[in-house]
């Protein structure tokens, strides 16, 4: 199916959507498939291999207790915390997997194959199932490819799934595929950029149903940050990262009690270093359009509701429309990314993950503040432009530093994009389609070693203890 703004914009839980979601989600899969094959009960031996960037990095990004929970038939957009402490908690006590929720196998993290140093063709975030009989006959085997974003793909499936995304594209009342074809529907309709993915998004939804799952959107994100405001100490993983959010939480409300305009970096800041805490402690978050990059368009998105003009005039119905305008025009522009480029960390570095939500929360921002397209386009691609060729070196292959501070930091470059744009009028020497190309043609020439393997950059240059 065609991307839509509801694929960029997906519950799931941490650290990282290629990492953790898009793993659990082809467990998932293999296990419903497992089951209706009607071998589930013949099954007496399980395997997984790793390949890639999950067998490098799966460890600290939560990849092996993930599919686990995949395997037993849990599905990342449904799943909540407590249900993975529960589980996770009864295989390691007992030492057995329940396979597709009801056959019992002893399995478990150490049971699983890592191939760091093997990346298979199609992605280096490369998985393969297998489940055999006690005879040792395999029954089922089948290989997904995570690539970013939570989205999965099957191997031998790559070139059908690109067939479907061309004919459902097509079905489209207004398709585009570049920021050149999004500002010409603009153009000739006399819509905006969030006005043309509403009338896509209405191809396979009622306008009721996209308002109120937009919105249903936007309240996860801010239970994510109520959630994260809670919890104190250190983050899971051995870094010793302490949390701040809730500190800076206190601190802000005793200096700032009016909402003074003056303070609105410290409480951009706030927001995104609060999601990108929970994301870390492997909480409930939405994919923006990742997880390691989650942060920042909750943040974006909070400084349109609270910080751009007129907002503290606005009522509950004003606010509402701008939060679904504000998706709805970050959507599009993802659209942009994932089918251009990459929004996956581990195929073309952070500027895939970071850089791609910068540029989205900046399109969207300057819409919502009355930009034209030509002035959306621009902020986007002046957010991107300056995210260009931003490494993946997680240290301890944990989505805790850089990754947390990252998103404060690119919330506020994305604010100043727009700001930048909105003082223009639309045109700019380099285009959004020219830097989308730039950053995929760089994430294809950056090593590996810096793209989400910690072989390289803060990851090796950084004592973890």
């Amino acid at each position: 199916m065609a991307v839509g703004v509801f694929d960029l914009f997906s519950v799931g839980i941490g650290p990282s959507s290629s990492h953790t979601v898009g793993p659990m989600r082809a467990a998932a899969v293999f296990a419903e498939e497992l089951k209706g094959s009607g071998h589930l009960d013949k099954v007496a031996g399980l395997r997984v291999d790793l390949y890639g960037s999950l067998a490098a990095t799966g460890h600290g990004h939560g990849t092996m207790t993930a599919i686990l929970l995949g395997l037993e038939g849990f599905h990342p957009e449904k799943i909540l915390p407590a249900e993975v402490e529960e589980r996770l908690a009864a295989i390691a006590e007992t030492g057995t997997l329940q396979l597709a929720g009801s056959v019992p196998l002893p399995y478990g993290v150490k049971d699983m194959v890592l191939r760091p140093l093997t990346v298979l063709p199609r992605h280096t975030n490369g998985m393969t199932f297998t489940v055999s009989d006690k005879e040792g006959e395999v029954l089922h085997k089948a290989t997904f490819f995570s690539v970013g974003g939570g989205f999965i793909v099957r191997e031998g499936e790559e070139d059908a799934a690109l067939k479907e995304l061309d004919e459902s594209k097509q079905e489209l009342p207004l398709p585009f595929r570049t920021a050149a074809e999004l500002l010409g529907r603009c153009q000739s309709k006399g819509l905006s950029i969030g006005e043309i993915m509403f009338v896509n998004e209405r191809a396979s939804r009622t306008e009721q149903e996209i308002r109120e799952g937009l919105l249903h959107i936007y309240s996860v994100m801010e239970e994510c940050v109520a959630t994260s405001l809670k919890r104190e100490g250190l983050l899971p993983g051995g870094l010793k990262v302490r949390r701040r959010a809730p500190d800076w939480r206190e601190r802000l409300e005793k200096e700032d009690k009016d909402r003074d305009p003056k303070y609105w970096q410290e409480w951009v800041n706030l927001i995104a270093l609060a999601v990108n805490e929970e994301n870390a402690s492997g909480g409930r978050v939405v994919t923006a359009p990742t997880n390691g990059a989650a942060g920042i368009i909750p943040a974006v998105l909070y400084y349109a509701l609270h910080f751009a003009p007129g907002m503290d005039k606005a009522t509950q119905e004003d606010r509402d429309d701008v939060v679904v305008k504000f998706l709805l025009t970050a959507g599009a522009i993802g659209v942009l990314y994932k089918e251009q480029a990459s929004i996956s960390g581990a195929e073309v570095g952070c500027q895939g993950e970071v850089g791609s939500a910068s540029s989205m929360a900046a399109g969207a921002l300057a819409e919502v503040m009355g930009g034209t397209p030509q002035q959306v386009e621009n902020a986007a691609e002046i957010a991107m432009e300056h995210n260009l060729g931003l490494t993946c070196d997680p240290i301890g292959g944990l989505v805790q530093v850089p990754c947390i501070e990252r998103n404060a930091i690119a919330a506020a470059k994305a604010i100043n994009a727009a700001k930048m744009a909105l003082w223009g009028d639309g045109t700019h020497r380099v285009s959004l389609d020219e830097v989308i190309v730039t950053m995929r043609e760089t994430g294809r020439d950056m090593s590996s070693k810096y793209k989400e393997t910690a072989m390289g950059g803060l990851a090796v240059n950084v004592v973890e203890c």
